[in-house]
């Protein structure tokens, strides 16, 4: 709920505004009743017609004035809802895009997707609802009572015994709600991460013929989620018909005792009949607390769900930095018996908000050093670290032992921003946006257009953007569902060395080339980022074999070091994927 009210505060005028026209609605409601009772016992008896008429019209009045209010107050409370969630919603995407790789990790993709949609979803409806019911439902049960208590003490009796019974029985329920609808969500995590995998992996899904197979895996998530639900609704909708018993017996008691005290003298005929208005007014307040305490449990599930994000701590702060500590080397990048493993450092972690559990070390002692403008190639097979080598490089994970330097400097020393905005990265399975491919070149930043162009005759690209009527105005589909692989790994590149970065790593991102134009690319890299160092991690050996240095990788472990010739000589795994390669 701290959250919640968090969000709530900053929009106290409105709420104040919308909370005292709700309140005038109700107690308008209330006198509703009221005024029948006085028309019944004290106007219909004299027998004035126009005075029936005339206080038949302050009921009309007092209805229509009741819905006005309602209106203004449920507009309020829409508007309220829609501007807590929106800000709620940029916080939680500002602090998502700023986990680090671990905190991604540890949370993970289907439950941060789930927590920005449903779960926000989930605190919205309740502000909305807070603001219309929470008002109307006690104003509605106080008011009644007080009222009931005014027009006859002995009936009123009746109601001041049902309703701390109903209070309890609210209180009891909603306080084994919160944690099944947390279990609910989490079943939502499940759900979201196999849809996912699912829309992602379409084409193989069809080719491979498995559509039963994921149909029976999404039946399993959603059978989970759907009891998970079904026992948190159980449990929150069983108030429902043991109040509805309790109003039932309370409703009949009144009708005997009214019906006596009104043959005894002591109430009149519109008493009975107003107290039985009020008293349904008072079970529509009674039912209303319990839908709001239902979507309380909801949502204070869901919004403690939201706080762990939003209460992350950085596990990446920025370290102090004293020239003294800097290294005596002219190298631009050294890594200095660097060892690292994936959620290592998890373990203080609430294991239910930790999607991996902790791994060996994938990178043993690796030490190695690039000068400027020199290039470093790196091959090894598939898991032996090569893209987590480039992972910490640009920091998004911290390594356990050794450390990373550029220029000499600590890489956690640097502000992010600007660590790495000395990087110009293509990953092989980078994204490609649903936007125009000058801005999947440009990507925000003040690019002029006359070096978007250069970028893409550097990667390549330039001959297929002129083929097409729109040039560089070519709208992509999402993730470049209408462009080719290769297409996409050469827009990818000239989304790198758009920006001249002082760093470029190419991942794997000339897989999908042809050995011609994989050439070429790398005489335009060589000649139009001469200045620049290159990190580039490869599966052909042709793609590296040029390059100042090579770093063989196997299981986290370097087993070879140095130019093309010398590892020929020197490490037999590389020589003998060359010769593989070669005589292919």
């Amino acid at each position: 709920m701290r959250l919640i009210l968090h969000y709530m505060k900053r929009h106290w005028k409105r709420i104040i505004g919308g909370v005292s026209l709700k309140t005038l609605a109700a107690l308008g409601e209330l006198m509703i009743p009221y005024i029948l009772e006085h028309i019944i016992d004290d106007v219909v008896p004299t027998k004035k017609v126009l005075m029936v008429f005339a206080w038949g019209l302050a009921m009309i009045g007092a209805a229509f004035l009741v819905r006005t209010l309602n209106i203004q107050a449920n507009h309020r409370a829409c508007a309220t809802g829609r501007d807590c969630i929106r800000s709620l919603r940029h916080d939680l995407f500002q602090k998502t895009i700023n986990l680090s790789g671990t905190q991604f990790d540890r949370f993970g993709l289907p439950s941060l997707t789930s927590r920005m949609t449903s779960d926000s979803y989930n605190v919205q409806n309740f502000i909305v609802s807070l603001q219309a019911m929470g008002i109307r439902a006690p104003v509605m049960l106080l008011g009644g009572i007080i009222v009931t208590m005014t027009m006859d003490p002995a009936l009123s009796g009746i109601l001041c015994i049902m309703v701390p019974v109903l209070g309890v029985i609210i209180y009891t329920v909603t306080r084994h709600g919160i944690p099944l609808y947390d279990k609910v969500q989490k079943s939502v995590d499940g759900i979201v991460r196999v849809m996912r995998e699912n829309i992602t992996g379409i084409r193989v899904v069809k080719a491979l013929s498995k559509e039963e197979y994921e149909k029976k895996r999404f039946d399993t998530v959603n059978r989970n989620m759907t009891n998970a639900d079904i026992r948190a609704g159980v449990t929150m909708a069983m108030p429902g018909p043991i109040m509805q018993l309790f109003l039932n017996i309370g409703l009949t008691l009144v009708v005997i005792v009214g019906a006596r005290r009104v043959n005894s003298g002591a109430i009149e005929p519109g008493v009975i009949l107003a107290f039985l208005t009020y008293f349904n007014m008072i079970l529509q307040g009674v039912m209303g607390l319990n839908r709001i305490f239902m979507m309380m449990s909801k949502a204070t599930a869901s919004a403690d769900r939201i706080r762990l994000i939003l209460d992350a701590e950085d596990d990446q702060p920025v370290l102090p930095f004293r020239e003294e500590e800097r290294l005596d080397t002219d190298a631009h990048i050294v890594f200095d018996h660097v060892s690292f493993a994936y959620h290592e450092n998890a373990g203080n972690q609430p294991s239910e908000e930790f999607a991996g559990g902790v791994q060996e070390k994938c990178l043993t002692d690796i030490h190695f050093s690039v000068g400027h403008g020199e290039s470093l190639g790196i091959i090894g097979a598939t898991g032996s670290g090569k893209t987590t080598v480039l992972n910490l490089l640009m920091r998004f994970y911290d390594c356990n032992e050794g450390g990373i330097y550029i220029d000499g400097r600590d890489v956690r020393t640097y502000e992010k921003d600007d660590l790495r905005r000395r990087f110009g990265i293509a990953l092989q399975n980078d994204t490609i946006f649903n936007d125009t491919l000058r801005e999947n070149i440009a990507f925000g930043r003040d690019v002029p257009e006359t070096e978007v162009a250069h970028a893409a005759e550097i990667a390549h690209l330039a001959d297929f953007v002129e083929g097409l009527e729109d040039k560089y105005e070519y709208m992509a589909d999402i993730k470049g569902a209408n462009l080719s692989g290769g297409q996409k790994q050469r827009t990818l590149i000239a989304r790198a060395v758009a920006d001249k970065p002082e760093i470029l790593i190419l991942d794997d991102s000339s897989s999908a080339l042809d050995y011609r134009t994989d050439a070429a690319l790398r005489k335009s890299i060589q000649r139009d980022l001469s200045d620049a160092t290159l990190i580039m991690v490869a599966q052909r050996v042709s793609s590296i074999m040029n390059l100042t240095n090579i770093l063989v990788l196997d299981e986290g472990k370097i087993i070879g070091y140095g130019n093309h010739e010398h590892l020929m000589q020197s490490c037999p795994i590389y020589r003998d994927i060359y010769e593989a390669q070669t005589s292919a």
